[in-house]
């Protein structure tokens, strides 16, 4: 595992937010174009939920994601459906879960997900609130907590034997590690790499960022 967060970032050929930014010159619509394409997913309703880390540092284009997302965060998320948990904060990045509640709800109380996190030590899942204080808890700890797969909504089978709870032959390396038949797998990683490309699109074209952001499912019905 080596890095901090490498195994269930998105992978590599995804499109880059540079490609966009450069668009938006008001900090808020800034940020809010970095958050429509980082959870481009999420908004199509195809994922319950993302996992963004944001380094302190100036970008390219000069401006600080961190310190805009410290200012604008919540006011760019306000009216969004989205929720966020602060996973991590160290200073020089800040991990988010960015989500939608009831997706990620209803998620986590499917029986097959509940086993899978109850083996990883989670006790009642019924409480979102409590079961991602326990994710946020374990983020501070020496181990990464590699059941955030569950949370992220990638195939059980993956998760449980990455996390080594199944028996599962290794089969192929997408934007996770897949095991077992990778069919549904990498049909399930195309689905996400079209939201994102979809949602790039939108942003070249849109007139605000955070239009795009608030549109939700909508805007990818009109494709």
């Amino acid at each position: 595992m080596g890095q901090a967060y490498p195994v269930w970032q998105q992978g590599g050929g995804r499109l880059a937010w540079q490609d966009v930014a450069g668009r938006f010159d008001d900090p808020r619509e800034c940020l809010a174009s970095f958050l429509a394409l980082e959870t481009a997913e999420v908004i199509a309703g195809e994922k319950p939920a993302n996992l963004l880390g944001i380094a302190n540092r100036r970008r390219p284009c000069g401006r600080n994601l961190y310190a805009l997302w410290k200012e604008w965060g919540e006011e760019v998320l306000a009216e969004s459906g989205l929720a966020v948990r602060e996973l991590a904060d160290r200073g020089d990045s800040v991990l988010l879960l960015i989500y939608r509640p009831e997706a990620l709800g209803e998620l986590v109380l499917r029986p097959s997900a509940t086993a899978v996190l109850a083996r990883a030590g989670y006790g009642d899942v019924s409480n979102l609130d409590s079961v991602l204080g326990e994710l946020a808890s374990r983020m501070e700890g020496e181990s990464f907590p590699h059941e955030i797969g569950v949370f992220l909504g990638y195939p059980l089978k993956d998760v449980a034997a990455f996390m080594g709870l199944v028996r599962i032959p290794f089969a192929c390396q997408g934007p996770w590690k897949i095991f077992g038949d990778p069919r549904e797998s990498l049909r399930l990683a195309e689905v996400f790499r079209c939201c994102r490309a979809r949602m790039a699109a939108h942003l070249v074209g849109c007139a605000s960022a955070q239009e795009c952001l608030l549109a939700g499912k909508k805007l990818f019905c009109l494709q």
